[in-house]
């Protein structure tokens, strides 16, 4: 009658207020599936750039659709860079979080993918 109840307060296990389960922590399928989010996100960018490709050199070739190009093709490299530095990362047993920098320049990349999606069609 006087022990306690199993995992209720013992140190351990999920009830428990020990820090014997935090540093066992078993990631389970989370990285996984954040790196496979990771490339097909990849993949949707690549689709975009090849479909700007196909918009730009479609009519008549103006210096403004080479430019939009350009720029295109230099935001999915940068895109492909981080998105890169992110899998790898992702690799080890306990990955770290997604960095400030990172996540802005993933967000700038993608917005600015944007407008120059927006430039090509106007």
């Amino acid at each position: 009658m006087g022990t306690p109840a199993r995992g209720a307060g013992s140190g351990s296990g999920p009830g428990g207020s020990g820090s014997a389960g935090a540093d066992a922590r078993d990631p389970g399928l989370q990285p996984e599936r954040t790196r496979l989010a990771w490339r097909r996100t990849t993949l949707s960018w690549t689709v975009v750039a090849i479909l700007g490709v196909k918009l730009a050199l479609m009519d008549d070739t103006t210096t403004a659709g080479v430019t939009g190009l350009a720029l295109a093709a230099l935001l999915w490299i940068g895109f492909l860079a981080v998105t890169h530095r992110r899998i790898r990362s992702l690799d080890t047993a306990r990955p770290q979080v997604l960095s400030v920098r990172g996540a802005l320049l993933a967000t700038g990349c993608t917005v600015a993918l944007a407008v120059c999606g927006a430039v090509l069609i106007w």
